[in-house]
């Protein structure tokens, strides 16, 4: 088989194919622009490589309901020009094939579960922190969407008491990804985050934001295995920090194993290393194909 792969970020785009294994066999990257431009660039990968089916993880929010006559659109989205793109429609219109779809973080978090870190559960959850902060659930083998899909990047948190930064986010101000995002670090502390030293003040604060949403997340999902992904993840200081964190916040509560005994095992970076989106975005794709051919 030859699936197609879009990970469709709000920085950047991947493209690629791969197969039933979730072996990527090709890729290329190009920066996002306005979607016209972007999705030429986009077409124009995929054109000569007879690919089976594709699947699209993008940055949202976006309309998942295949009963809207908006589907595949991208919808309130602050990314200039992409409001209301016919993000999903354009890529039909191109090419006859199955099109798996959904948001980025949840295509990380299928990837996980197919492949990854979380292969054999039938849960996870998936967050990506950099630029911004997206969520992907996955619970009793299935993607979680419902009313929209989930945006657990835009919980509110207790506020850090050393914190005098009001946050970036322009529709919360001070939400999760307003004060934990990549951008919020930089703006906080002057200087980005890969440039601060790994014993910085910058991560106890960070690890008391991303703690508090993770011990949420598992009250309120139960997930068989976290999985913390994106760039400002890649500071691997942060992890024992936002474990001590979590365990803090749940104060004993939740009688599990897996965090009372084996936190280092439940909360961890990506299996497929940055590969979570793309390979995500495959498995859309093939579970589309398989979906069409019964």
């Amino acid at each position: 088989m030859r699936i197609g792969a879009i990970e469709a970020g709000g920085t950047k785009f991947v493209c690629g194919y791969g197969n039933e294994e979730g072996i990527i066999e090709d890729r290329v990257s190009f920066p996002t622009e306005q979607p016209e431009r972007t999705l030429e660039q986009v077409i124009a990968y995929f054109k000569d490589k007879q690919v089976e089916a594709i699947g699209v993880g993008t940055f949202g929010p976006i309309n998942i309901d295949p009963a809207s006559p908006e589907y595949g659109y991208v919808t309130t989205t602050p990314k200039p020009g992409w409001s209301n793109y016919p993000f999903l429609p354009t890529l039909k219109k191109a090419f006859d094939v199955p099109f798996g779809w959904d948001t980025d973080v949840n295509a990380a978090a299928y990837g996980e579960a197919t492949w990854g870190a979380a292969k054999g559960l039938d849960s996870c959850v998936y967050y990506t922190i950099g630029t911004g902060v997206g969520v992907g659930v996955y619970a009793e083998g299935k993607l979680v969407h419902g009313l929209l899909h989930p945006e657990g990047g835009h919980i509110l948190t207790r506020r850090h008491p050393d914190d005098k930064y009001e946050g970036f986010c322009p529709y919360h101000g001070d939400c999760l990804e307003g004060v934990a995002a990549g951008p919020a670090l930089e703006k906080r502390w002057k200087v980005k985050g890969s440039e601060l030293a790994p014993d910085h003040p910058a991560w106890a604060m960070e690890a008391f934001y991303i703690g508090q949403a993770v011990a949420g997340t598992i009250l309120l999902l139960s997930p068989k295995k976290v999985i913390l992904g994106g760039g400002v993840m890649h500071q691997l200081q942060l992890f024992p920090l936002i474990r001590e964190e979590v365990r803090r916040n749940l104060n004993g509560y939740v009688n599990a194993a897996a965090v009372l005994e084996g936190i280092d095992d439940y909360i961890v970076p990506p299996g497929l290393g940055d590969n979570a989106g793309l390979c995500g975005s495959l498995a859309l794709g093939l579970r589309a194909l398989r979906e069409q051919n019964g």
